[in-house]
C-alpha cells in the first residue's frame, strides 16, 4: 500500500522516515520528494509498504506523531486514477487544441 506523508519538517533525512516506518512493519520504499530550488526536500514524500495491515497500522499509528519538530500527516495515497475522478479534479482537455496552419 502506497502512504503519502505530509508535514515533514525540511531537517528530517530519508533515513529517520525510513526508520519510523520500519517500526511498524517491512518497507518496500520510501522517498521525499526533491525541491529542485534547493538540496533539501519539499516537505512530503511517500512510503510503500507490501502488507495491507502493516500499512494501516502505520498510518493509524503515525498520524500525529511528532518528527523532527512538526506533526506528520499520514493517509493512503490516492492513485492518478482516483484523483482524475474526483469531482474536485479540474477538467482538463482530452487533446490538444489543433493549431490553425494560417499562421
Amino acid at each position: 500500500m502506497k502512504i503519502l506523508v505530509r508535514n515533514v519538517a525540511r531537517t528530517v533525512t530519508r533515513e529517520q522516515l525510513l526508520s519510523v516506518f520500519e517500526d511498524c512493519g517491512k518497507v518496500q520504499y520510501c522517498k521525499l520528494v526533491e525541491d529542485k530550488g534547493s538540496d533539501g526536500h519539499k516537505g512530503f514524500g511517500f512510503v510503500e509498504m507490501p502488507k495491507p495491515g502493516e500499512a494501516k497500522a502505520a498510518i493509524k499509528s503515525l498520524n500525529g506523531k511528532e518528527l523532527g519538530g512538526t506533526t506528520l500527516r499520514v493517509k493512503k495515497s490516492k492513485t492518478k486514477a482516483e484523483v482524475e475522478s474526483s469531482p474536485w479534479a479540474k477538467s482538463r482537455p482530452t487533446s490538444e487544441p489543433e493549431k490553425n496552419s494560417n499562421g
